[in-house]
């Protein structure tokens, strides 16, 4: 959580739950990649398919350093003209440097398209609204529509409600806004940080950059990872994770009375050794915080996890809504 955010209130818990909200995203920066070698040049730079990337289809992918440590997490699909890539804003930049210095002799050009481009979560009873935007709504899990005013995306859903994000260009957007007041309740960006955290869905920021290789925050669980695809950076240490055995490390739900981002986890058992980080927290429904920590499976099978300290805020875990693997 920002500074900056203002914590949702109990009325907008209700929004959400029982009703339909939607929050215009600043937390999110877009990075266009250009040029007849878009998909190839972004296809061996990170861990998803690119080259068969469909119209209707957006994914999860993830940029890691050459030892499978993720710099970045991002939803990503196609435009008319580019493979967009929707990142947490303040690991933007790196990204966006980093892999433009992989680009060589690739025909790609990779550009902040954030100042053109609005981003709104939408969460809950949305469909009337959006329909008055959008011809066609996307009924699936990242299934895509394109239409004047931008993509409209599914995204999984959070608290047994459905979920839907638009991007589009600036003005389109913003034009949309007033009519949305009229059908829908506006509600804090970190609401949409909030359902992120239920749909167990982690987003790299600042304060976790190489701390994961993706599998540790459920990355092949959500999609996020293909295994058959080719060479990317990482990649070596990514597959290795997979297949020499079980995965001793995962992301978890849980709620706090505070936690951060980059702070670490303790096992009472055992004060003097981290046992996970907090991957990321949000504001939650009669206070303190839900979050997503990262965080060895066997500091969870018994006694108490806390954060910062061993006498720290404890942790209380409650169920993700998808089940792990089972290690064959």
């Amino acid at each position: 959580m920002n500074s900056h955010d203002t914590a949702p209130a109990s009325s907008d818990f209700d929004a959400v739950k029982t009703g339909g909200a939607y929050m215009p995203l600043t937390q999110f920066g877009v990075i266009d990649v250009k040029g007849e070698d878009a998909a190839s040049f972004l296809h061996s730079q990170i861990t998803n398919d690119v080259q068969h990337l469909d119209a209707s289809t957006a994914r999860l992918a993830g940029y890691c350093s050459p030892k499978g440590r993720l710099l970045g997490s991002f939803l990503m699909w196609r435009t008319a003209d580019a493979v967009r890539l929707l990142i947490a804003r303040d690991v933007q930049p790196a990204v966006q440097k980093r892999l433009s210095m992989f680009v060589l002799r690739a025909k790609a050009k990779l550009s902040d398209a954030t100042p053109e481009v609005a981003a709104v979560g939408f969460a809950g009873d949305v469909r009337a609204a959006l329909s008055g935007i959008f011809d066609a709504l996307p009924d699936g899990v990242h299934v895509k529509v394109e239409g004047p005013h931008g993509a409209l995306i599914r995204v999984p859903d959070a608290a047994n409600r459905p979920r839907f994000l638009w991007v589009g260009p600036k003005a389109e957007v913003e034009a949309h806004l007033a009519g949305l007041d009229e059908k829908l309740t506006r509600v804090p960006e970190s609401m949409w940080d909030w359902l992120d955290i239920h749909a167990g869905e982690p987003r790299i920021t600042q304060a976790t950059v190489e701390q994961f290789v993706p599998q540790m925050v459920n990355f092949d669980v959500l999609g996020g990872v293909n295994f058959k695809k080719g060479c990317y950076p990482g990649q070596e240490v990514v597959a290795r994770s997979q297949y020499r055995g079980t995965i001793k490390r995962r992301t978890a739900l849980a709620h706090a009375d505070t936690a951060a981002p980059g702070v670490e986890l303790f096992h009472a058992d055992d004060p003097g050794q981290p046992c996970g980080l907090v991957v990321n927290a949000a504001p939650a429904l009669g206070g303190g915080v839900d979050c997503l920590v990262e965080i060895k499976l066997a500091a969870l099978a018994s006694g108490s996890v806390h954060v910062g300290a061993a006498d720290g805020p404890a942790l209380t875990f409650v169920p993700l809504p998808y089940a792990f693997p089972a290690d064959v």
